[in-house]
């Protein structure tokens, strides 16, 4: 079977076979050219442009290596050739339904990509050929893969604790920005995955060969250090709060059609909102004025719970920022709280294979004799995320106002809000 060889600065040759080439060639694929991978974070590191599509061709790659140490290793009898050719299709398409600046917008209650991946994947061109190549139930296995509703035995490479996407992004993000926290041990982790039996003798399920558990360590202090120094650093979250509110007013201003949020690129959407009416926002953005720190502290600081509607309750959000806006004598939309959606650092249920032949869960109970890695990963987690207000310009908001307003139970906070709206 003829490959083509695409060159890639982290990879070196990744080769893409025929079916791939064709999937790769259509106008749904060819978007995440222009959509890029890390968002507005090359406002803060300017190497970081590069794209979903980069992105997908090194996940599909890894796909390709992960599947031929598996069947090398006998891991793979039974399955078959299509099974195989499917996971890595569905590695190649898992970000087609990004929406543009990648994960900001699922922030403000859109539908997260993998939904909105599932008409394209299901009708049209990619549909089209998909059907063509791999028979007419591969769209519906193709999304089933990339939701996590598959039931392939392959299916943890494409969505779970292990995938291979966490492993690609964070090598790729942390070599674009330029910094030295992706260190990932990628060849011990790829040659410690195994195919073993599922919970109670079911379906079998990918897992780790204990001697992979240093390199999974390696995956959990990665991510840390990215979320950490890259994706929720305090400037490039400022970035993404007042890209958040611009699209939101656009949205509910009716400047931009909420269906056709995942058919743009990065720049296609700021054009189109500029067309639309230029607005201080929007200003501020495209000149990188990002609005400056007023109160900051990390979840470590804040008891369970406190804080959470910020992250949850995007309506309630905005209305507290619109009083509080008010109470420092700013305009709506000049103050924004930002509390990042909650993320693991790592997966709590993952199947190792013990040396002695047996398999056994790591959850978050952890192992007796070894590195707590569940715990952790809850301890980094709450040291990374931090909530934040960002200002359009200096104001004083003491410390104080901000604890006893997140404490506040939701009732009383859509009281406070309120009294915003009856003063207009």
């Amino acid at each position: 079977m003829p490959f083509d060889i695409i060159r890639d600065p982290l990879w070196n040759n990744v080769r893409v076979d025929p079916v791939a080439r064709r999937l790769i060639d259509t106008p749904q694929f060819q978007r995440l050219r222009y959509v890029r991978q890390l968002g507005l974070a090359y406002l803060v590191y300017p190497g970081a442009t590069h794209s979903r599509f980069e992105h997908a061709l090194g996940t599909y790659h890894l796909a390709r290596r992960a599947l031929a140490l598996l069947e090398e290793r006998g891991d793979l009898a039974g399955l078959g050739d299509r099974e195989c050719a499917l996971a890595r299709t569905a590695a190649l398409l898992h970000d087609v339904g990004h929406y543009p600046f990648s994960h900001a917008l699922e922030e403000i209650g859109v539908l997260h990509h993998e939904q909105v991946a599932g008409p394209l994947l299901e009708e049209g061109e990619l549909a089209r050929t998909l059907v063509a190549e791999l028979g007419s139930d591969a769209p519906a296995r193709v999304v089933a893969y990339i939701s996590g509703a598959s039931a392939s035995p392959l299916a943890g490479l494409i969505s779970g604790s292990l995938d291979l996407d966490k492993i690609e992004y964070l090598k790729r993000d942390a070599f674009m920005c330029g910094v030295p926290y992706g260190e990932i041990d990628v060849d011990r982790l790829l040659h410690s995955l195994r195919v073993v039996p599922g919970p109670d003798g079911g379906t079998p399920i990918v897992g780790v060969a204990e001697k992979g558990l240093a390199a999974l360590e390696s995956l959990l202090f990665a991510k840390y250090q990215m979320y950490r120094n890259v994706y929720w650093h305090h400037a490039v979250r400022s970035a993404t709060a007042m890209y958040k509110r611009l699209v939101e007013e656009a949205l509910r201003e009716g400047a931009v059609p909420l269906a056709r949020l995942p058919t743009f690129t990065d720049e296609g959407l700021l054009f189109h909102l500029d067309q639309a009416g230029p607005t201080p926002l929007l200003a501020a953005l495209r000149a990188r004025r990002l609005f400056k720190r007023a109160f900051e502290c990390p979840a470590a600081e804040l008891e369970g719970g406190v804080g959470e509607w910020i992250a949850e309750d995007r309506p309630l959000a905005v209305a507290v920022e619109n009083r509080l806006a008010s109470e420092l004598g700013l305009a709506p939309g000049e103050v924004l709280i930002d509390y990042p959606a909650k993320t693991q650092m790592l997966g709590l249920d993952i199947p190792v294979l013990r040396r002695e032949g047996v398999v056994r869960r790591l959850t978050a109970a952890g192992w007796e004799g070894a590195v707590n890695l569940p715990l952790v990963a809850e301890e980094l987690y709450r040291s990374a995320r931090w909530l934040r207000v960002f200002v359009a310009r200096r104001v004083e908001l003491p410390r104080e106002r901000v604890h006893a307003l997140l404490r506040l139970p939701p009732d009383a906070l859509r009281d406070y809000a309120a009294e915003q709206t009856a003063a207009r």
